[in-house]
């Protein structure tokens, strides 16, 4: 029987969680934050003490945590997953790391006599709560077709995209992505505001055309209506698009648009807005344009 330990109950996982109860699975949990572990303990959750106890007590371990530091930190300290880890048994880390982290990670749990998957998710607090997460596993493909139950009880996709380390560069891939994006639709809603038109009326325009998209869908109306209520942090995110330079510089990699991303990220952070939502890129924008994006 597939036991799960969950480590980490932040935005995303603490919803995580709640579906994996939803869906009948044997959870247990664990987090720094007693209230967050409390509230999982009254959704019908077992709990830990430890990451060490969680891994002696479980045969698949899933890390959801908001960096490399504090995963190799649960794998490595005294209490932590490594110590306490049955043979066969598979740490999925679900965090947002480098392709470098990864491959480490998998040789630490693998020289346990354990499997690993990195399995970063897209989707946001959004596709946590509504299972609708898309998983960018790397691994080996058997081991993912033993945990998919758990997977599916998550999310609607589950892309296995190579080795270990593969599902981080597929994670990083993702951000380029999606971080641009929500720059573009900043651009072109500070523009448009700028020049008379009524932001919420250009969204409505052009979301049906070539130009719509999932992340303009979901972060052109946070803008206008001003919410910067995150579901996926700045901070979290410059600290993807740092590992995406990081990696890019080491494989020679030019990549022009994102290294101007990282340092209008950097320059929200300097402002006091690391900890809003994404879309708040606009911001951006709209301090060196001199104009809101909001709605007539």
């Amino acid at each position: 029987m597939l036991k799960v330990g969950f480590i980490g109950l932040g935005i995303m996982g603490k919803p995580m969680c709640m579906n994996l109860l939803k869906a009948g699975i044997n959870l247990t949990v664990y987090d720094i934050n007693p209230k967050a572990v409390e509230v999982l303990k009254e959704a019908g959750a077992k709990t830990a003490s430890s990451a060490k106890e969680i891994a002696e007590n479980n045969n698949v371990i899933i890390t959801m945590v908001p960096n490399a530091i504090i995963v190799n930190s649960l794998l490595s300290d005294e209490n932590g997953i490594l110590n306490g880890l049955q043979e066969n048994s598979v740490v999925v880390d679900m965090s947002s790391v480098s392709p470098v982290d990864s491959k480490k990670f998998a040789k630490m749990v693998e020289e346990k006599n354990c499997k690993f998957l990195d399995s970063p998710v897209s989707g946001g607090e959004p596709g946590a709560i509504n299972a609708t997460l898309a998983f960018m596993i790397g691994g080996d493909e058997n081991i993912v077709e033993k945990i998919r139950p758990i997977l599916n009880a998550m999310g609607t996709s589950i892309t296995v995209v190579g080795p270990n380390g593969s599902g981080s560069v597929a994670k990083l891939a993702n951000q380029i992505m999606v971080n641009l994006n929500i720059a573009a639709v900043s651009e072109a809603l500070v523009l448009a505001t700028k020049a008379g038109a009524d932001p919420q009326k250009v969204y409505e325009a052009v979301r049906g055309g070539l130009a719509g998209s999932t992340v303009l869908d979901a972060k052109a109306p946070m803008m206008i209506s001003r919410n910067f209520k995150p579901g996926g942090t700045l901070a979290i995110n410059l600290k993807d698009i740092t590992n995406v330079m990081a990696t890019a510089d080491a494989l020679d990699v030019p990549l022009i648009l994102t290294s101007q991303l990282k340092e209008i990220m950097h320059s929200l952070k300097a402002t006091g807005h690391i900890m809003d939502d994404h879309s708040g890129i606009v911001q951006f924008y709209e301090q060196a344009s001199g104009i809101i994006v909001k709605s007539n």
